[in-house]
């Protein structure tokens, strides 16, 4: 395995002690306790700070009309389009610190491909114009990769279907390909299809943005403050409903809560008595050193160029937050040799950082959203398995629309939740191993990031 090489010797004397997995004879281990330290490039949103403080940022207000939790990617979104749209007694309840970036404009589904175009619109554009702050987003162009000729036919339709909407895109053969990306093998490659404007985005400064842009409304955004408990009451009718959130620093009443809690959605479903049908995963990537030729970001399914991703299921500690889980490097070597192959100086490239962390799933890769059949009042924006920061935008103003109005304004009946309701909430071992499958696709559902031309 010529692949492990300097690149690999580097990535052990970096990050553990300097001993080959080849070379090692012990039985494969998990651990779920989160490291201690991290070479992490954005370790001023993913680690504790000394001296931070442990209460919340701002006092809790009695009542709200709604309160979100969850500070990611669908909370920052959600709270934003409801401010956006006259709902301004709103909170936001986020247990740390705001957080969250890929970002592509072709799905195989119009209303997909409707909400990514409105997230691109609210990054690249919206947010900007009402701050005056910048998100992070660059648009470096994508390439999607096929290694058969189904996925490449399927890469046509879905270049047919950005037509329609005004995207544009180009089916690229081998030869095209490697003009465009000299780095790139594409011996064993039928085409591609790039996506110019596609782009990345800063996570943390996209949430700090939509907040900004949220409370400048008249909504409240507090961080360091835990949800402890829901308050469910049953109405003269029989039906029940949100009463109010609790916190260990007191109570608001409110007759509707958004569960925007991503790994720790189920457990807050719980506490009203709401199934979550989702689980949590190690999701894993590793940030290479620079290489001359291309963007720093390049998306891979299954083994990142510069990031490379690996799952495993993941037990979610109530008080982990900002924390890392230790990467196995037995599991993770596994996706090493498919990056090399398709980005062949990657064997003489050095690793800076590892990230490994939870990241929730459902059973048919789509999101759960919409007002839980159990308990009125209590709505979901969760289990977005990987693309909340994509579908963030769009997802956020339907859910906030879906809140104000009683419905959404797309057919949003694939994301709906009830779509689970007494059937798939308690299997999960069908959503682990639908979740094995489809990311054991080695390189024919890829999507990387080139350099603009």
């Amino acid at each position: 395995m010529a692949f492990l090489g300097s690149a690999v010797w580097r990535v052990f004397s970096a990050v553990r002690p300097p001993l080959s997995p080849l070379c090692r004879t012990s039985t494969r281990s998990y651990s779920s306790k989160p490291t201690k330290e991290k070479s992490v490039p954005y370790e001023k949103t993913l680690k504790q700070e000394d001296g931070a403080s442990s209460g919340p940022t701002k006092p809790l207000p009695r009542s709200a009309d709604a309160v979100v939790i969850g500070g990611g990617s669908l909370g920052c979104q959600t709270i934003y389009h409801l401010a956006k749209m006259g709902m301004t007694n709103v909170v936001l309840l986020e247990r740390d610190r705001l957080t969250a970036g890929l970002l592509w404009q072709l799905r195989p589904s119009d209303v997909e491909v409707e909400l990514l175009a409105h997230t691109r619109n609210v990054i690249s554009k919206d947010l900007e114009e009402e701050t005056g702050l910048h998100t992070g987003w660059i648009q470096n162009g994508g390439l999607f990769i096929a290694s058969n000729k189904q996925r490449l036919d399927e890469y046509k339709r879905l270049m047919s279907l950005g037509k329609v909407y005004g995207i544009e895109s180009h089916v690229l053969s081998p030869a095209e390909t490697k003009d465009l990306y000299p780095l790139m093998n594409v011996d064993d490659l039928y085409g591609t299809l790039y996506v110019p404007k596609d782009g990345t985005m800063d996570p943390a400064g996209t949430c700090t943005t939509l907040t900004r842009a949220a409370t400048a409304r008249g909504a409240t955004v507090i961080e360091n403050c835990p949800v402890t408990g829901i308050q469910v009451r049953t109405d003269d009718i029989g039906v029940k409903r949100v009463k109010a959130v609790e916190t260990q620093h007191g109570t608001i009443e409110t007759p509707c809560v958004v569960n925007c809690a991503g790994v720790w959605a189920t457990k807050l479903g719980e506490m009203a008595g709401v199934k979550v049908p989702l689980i949590a995963m190690h999701h894993a990537y590793v940030v290479t050193e620079r290489i001359e030729g291309i963007q720093p970001v390049i998306y891979y399914q299954c083994a990142f160029y510069l990031i490379i991703y690996f799952f495993n299921i993941s037990q979610v500690s109530d008080k982990f937050s900002f924390s890392l889980f230790d990467l196995d490097w037995d599991v993770f070597m596994q996706n090493i040799e498919g990056a090399v192959n398709r980005v062949p100086a990657l064997e003489q490239t050095g690793i800076k950082s590892t990230v490994c962390g939870p990241e929730s799933f459902t059973a048919d890769h789509k999101p759960l959203m919409g007002e839980a059949p159990e308990v009125r009042g209590f709505f979901l924006g969760c289990g977005f398995n990987s693309a909340g920061m994509m579908l963030g935008g769009g997802c956020g103003r339907e859910l906030a629309h879906w809140i104000i109005h009683g419905r959404p304004e797309k057919d949003m009946y694939g994301y709906d939740i009830r779509r689970f309701h007494n059937s798939l909430t308690d299997n999960k071992r069908w959503i682990r191993e639908r979740s094995h499958e489809s990311y054991a696709i080695s390189d024919t559902a890829a999507h990387t990031f080139s350099p603009p031309r």
